[in-house]
């Protein structure tokens, strides 16, 4: 087990799509390490390529800091489902300390994956479990929170963090 020091944004690595996983047993020290350096950070998710592995990984504990331990770890997820009820909440990003940005997602999301033993696993999240895990997802994808905003009020953020950091 290592902690991974996290990238930050405008690290090009978390603008790149993110490759299959083969074998999921060959992800199992990431997975190790993504838990470890999340929970130091301390974080709720941490995907693969926010410690410079471009390959579809994430791991989540959406009420850990609340005491309720639920570790999940997420190799090749797709979104199968998404409510139509969506919700405004400010997000934070490790790869964007200091900046929160109000992010507009569906306050449930039903995801296909694969666990660590490479069992199939279809799974509905609701609540912080929806949020954290869209928010991992995007990152899969090259995506962060900034994305997800109006251009205008993401600009705005961007600028911010660029002057503090």
């Amino acid at each position: 087990m290592a902690l991974r020091d996290i990238l930050k944004w405008p690290d090009t690595r978390l603008k790149q799509p993110c490759a299959e996983v083969d074998d999921p047993a060959s992800v199992e020290a990431l997975v190790t390490d993504l838990f470890e350096t999340m929970y130091d950070a301390p974080g709720r998710g941490l995907a693969a390529p926010q410690v410079g592995s471009l390959v579809r990984v994430f791991v989540m504990d959406a009420g850990w800091k609340d005491g309720d331990m639920a570790p999940l770890a997420v190799i090749n997820p797709q979104i199968l489902d998404v409510s139509e009820e969506t919700s405004r909440m400010d997000e934070g990003c490790l790869s964007i300390p200091g900046v929160t940005a109000p992010v507009t997602r569906p306050e449930t999301v039903t995801m296909v994956f694969t666990d660590l033993q490479g069992n199939r696993v279809e799974r509905r999240f609701e609540g912080a479990e929806a949020r954290v895990a869209q928010h991992e997802y995007d990152h899969l994808d090259g995506l962060v929170h900034f994305d997800r905003m109006p251009p205008e009020d993401a600009a705005d953020l961007m600028h911010a963090y660029e002057r503090q950091s």
